[in-house]
């Protein structure tokens, strides 16, 4: 058997291989890593994706935090894992578009070394204030900054994180500096804003907006480029600081070079989760946009985030203190 033979068999076995594995799928237990510790975003979203894919696929989906690193800890494990459906990543775009450029040793590629399987949501990201502080607008809120130099701290969920990038952003933007007050994650982070000892945060709604409705902090603004359409009247940031915006994502995604079959199923089974009606309006309330989108529609939000805000952080000169 000549070589040129020998290689097609050995291509078509491999093809073979894939198609019936992909077709038992899943015949075990998925494991659905969350690069963050229990509470968060990322974290309620994980757990309503496996939920449903608990119940749409017949296996059990099980949820597995393993924070640190800003992400980059679990991101790095789904990353070393088998491109088999079996280990599969709750990602967002701080981990995949922003840390690469944040970090100067990262463990993992976030563009070439992940498999992007479906967009699950965009967060609508929110600029509040403690509700003591007398501003109720972006505009009044620059005036009281430059009026009270050193008067105002933000916090966030650590150096690096869409809270710093978003604040930053907004003291280049205005013209302004504020005291930068990095907390180990999102909940410390918005507890302090609440309890006045920072006064302005920018956070995913999944964690403000309680705290909005029970009148313990002030919503501005939204951050994205466009007005929310869960949050119709809140305006957004660019209305008062033109060119301002960050918006922020988060996926499913699995280790580079999936099948492509398994990772339309997974994509399909995904959409379907995220649309079921008791989610969609479970996050309508918490400020969660649904996406619908194909895997190669999510690879192409993946590649232009990253060489956006990689090139935006390279210019603010931000780095993981």
């Amino acid at each position: 058997m000549n070589s040129r033979i020998r290689r097609g068999l050995t291509a078509t076995a491999l093809l073979s291989a894939s198609f019936f594995a992909s077709a038992a799928y899943p015949d075990a237990p998925i494991r659905l890593v969350v690069p963050w510790a229990p509470g968060g975003s990322t974290d309620i979203l994980a757990r309503t994706l496996a939920e449903q894919l608990s119940k749409s696929m017949g296996q059990t989906v099980l949820v597995d935090n393993k924070p640190g690193a800003s992400g980059n800890i679990g991101s790095n494990f789904v990353a070393k894992a088998k491109p088999d459906g079996y280990t599969l990543l709750v990602g967002s775009m701080s981990t995949h578009a922003m840390n690469p450029a944040l970090m100067p040793a990262m463990p993992f590629k976030g563009v070439e070394d992940f498999t992007p399987i479906a967009q699950m949501a965009n967060v609508v990201n929110t600029l509040v204030v403690n509700a003591s502080l007398p501003v109720k607008t972006v505009d009044e809120l620059v005036t009281y900054a430059k009026a009270n130099p050193g008067k105002l701290n933000y916090a966030s969920a650590g150096p690096g994180s869409t809270n710093h990038l978003s604040a930053v952003l907004f003291e280049k933007a205005a013209g302004i500096q504020m005291l930068h007050v990095p907390y180990k994650g999102g909940a410390p982070a918005v507890a302090d804003t609440v309890g006045n000892q920072t006064q302005v945060l920018f956070s995913a709604g999944t964690q403000t907006l309680p705290h909005v409705k029970s009148g313990k902090l002030r919503l501005l603004a939204v951050t994205e480029a466009k007005r929310s359409t869960l949050l119709p009247d809140v305006p957004t940031v660019g209305e008062s600081l033109a060119g301002y915006q960050l918006g922020v994502w988060y996926g499913l995604f699995g280790p580079a070079n999936m099948p492509k079959d398994l990772v339309e199923r997974l994509n399909a089974a995904t959409n379907q989760a995220m649309n079921n009606p008791e989610v969609r309006s479970r996050m309508d309330s918490m400020g969660v946009e649904v996406v619908n989108a194909t895997a190669a529609q999510f690879a192409t939000v993946l590649r232009e985030d990253a060489d956006r805000y990689g090139k935006l952080i390279r210019e603010l000169g931000i780095k993981n203190e």
